[in-house]
């Protein structure tokens, strides 16, 4: 009997240890159907972080209340715009800072919504020298888009001087040169940016909560889209992007909502793109004058913690009618 024990407990190790960790769901009870109202304004003027596992908003702000990000990941070293303004950056080539810039003929980018971090307006901005990372000289020339109220922000000067100890320096000045302050931005491994804003003569600003407190990005931000002859240009929408820390999406635009269930999550094909929600499960009828959702999209998500919820939007507007809150359903599998 003792033999046939041993042979039985060695067998179930070995079995147990053919399955990948990554294809095991955490084990859980479903937990009941949800139902939030997330309030970005009527303007869309708020940008709301979502947390799927405590079922509430974390973070709430101004969706002009930053401009810069700054990567805190050990080997980070990228600067990404705030896209929900419309913001775009030019590479002015190695040029002085402080001078004034004539922007005729740059060439303005966008970071893509994506997430493609190979892919921002503000490229490899330095060179390694034994163990810091330093300026190439090039000079970025901001447009910082428009604010909440469709108002011009303005342009600004940036140099991106060093990334030592953890630390950013840079520089920034009006677009003819003036107003020149030098800062400086710590990283911080609980988040995935540190983010900094021109308002208040520069600041550092908590933006995003700590990366591993939510899920979903209610927001606007710049995409690109086609025309009908195929040529591209960058456009403002309002949607959700995800977190690029662990969160994973998919879709399912068959099953009925109340029939998914977790044993479907092995047939999903899962995305990290984060504008992979993005914006067209709501389309706006010019003939009614107003928007629609549409019910039948059921998005597969698997947050921070690794536990996997569908969710689908029910509305556009809130109880008074007005639009710009999103009304999300949404359950734990």
């Amino acid at each position: 009997m003792k033999i046939y024990l041993l042979f039985l407990i060695g067998t179930l190790v070995f079995l147990s240890s053919c399955f990948k960790e990554d294809d095991r769901v955490p084990a859980h009870n479903p937990g009941n159907v949800k139902t939030d109202t997330i309030a970005m304004t009527q303007y869309y003027k708020n940008q709301v972080y979502f947390d799927l596992g405590t079922g509430q908003a974390v973070g709430t702000h101004l969706k002009s209340d930053c401009d810069l990000g700054f990567e805190c990941s050990p080997d980070g070293w990228r600067v990404i715009l705030n896209t929900a303004t419309f913001m775009m950056a030019a590479d002015a080539g190695i040029r002085p800072f402080g001078q004034a810039v004539d922007t005729t003929g740059l060439k303005f980018w966008y970071d893509k919504s994506d997430g493609n971090m190979d892919s921002l307006a503000i490229g490899k901005w330095f060179s390694v020298q034994g163990n810091d990372t330093v300026s190439n000289q090039h000079l970025y020339i901001l447009n910082r888009g428009m604010d909440e109220g469709g108002f011009e922000l303005g342009f600004r000067q940036l140099s991106i001087d060093s990334l030592k100890n953890g630390t950013y320096y840079f520089r920034l000045s009006n677009l003819n040169g003036t107003n020149q302050q030098a800062y400086a931005v710590k990283k911080d491994p609980a988040y995935n940016f540190m983010y900094f804003t021109f308002k208040f003569g520069g600041v550092v600003k908590e933006i995003e909560p700590p990366k591993n407190s939510y899920d979903l990005v209610f927001t606007q931000y710049t995409t690109l889209l086609f025309t009908d002859a195929g040529e591209p240009y960058p456009y403002l929408v309002t949607g959700v992007l995800i977190n690029r820390n662990a969160v994973e999406v998919a879709v399912d635009s068959v099953s009925a909502f109340e029939s998914i269930t977790i044993d479907k999550l092995n047939g999903y094909t899962y995305s990290r793109r984060l504008d992979y929600i993005g914006y067209e499960w709501k389309h706006y009828s010019f003939d009614l004058g107003s928007y629609t959702v549409d019910s039948k999209l059921t998005y597969i998500i698997r947050d921070t913690e690794g536990i996997y919820y569908k969710m689908r939007f029910i509305s556009f507007y809130n109880a008074l009618g007005q639009k710009g809150y999103p009304v999300i359903e949404f359950q734990a599998l």
